[in-house]
């Protein structure tokens, strides 16, 4: 069984803080595909958080995905 770390309320802190920083996002895109992202995070809705990368592109993410491991936090960078 699954030891649960974080519960929903928890990520949504955790990404609030980060709203604005610069972070690293590890993400799982299926077939032993991963791929990771540096960027900041825009903007902070009630059930997704959108990040821009480096190249401009927005990603929306859901808190779910960082929860079930699709989505990680690699580092923060401190401002």
């Amino acid at each position: 069984m699954r030891k649960v770390e974080f519960n929903l309320t928890d990520v949504k802190e955790q990404i609030a803080s980060l709203k604005g920083q610069g972070v690293d996002l590890e993400v799982n895109i299926g077939r032993k595909k991963i791929r990771q992202f540096t960027g900041t995070i825009k903007s902070v809705y009630p059930s997704v958080f959108t990040f821009v990368d480096l190249d401009g592109n927005l990603k929306t993410y859901s808190y779910s995905d960082i929860l079930c491991g699709d989505v990680k936090i690699l580092n923060e960078e401190q401002a």
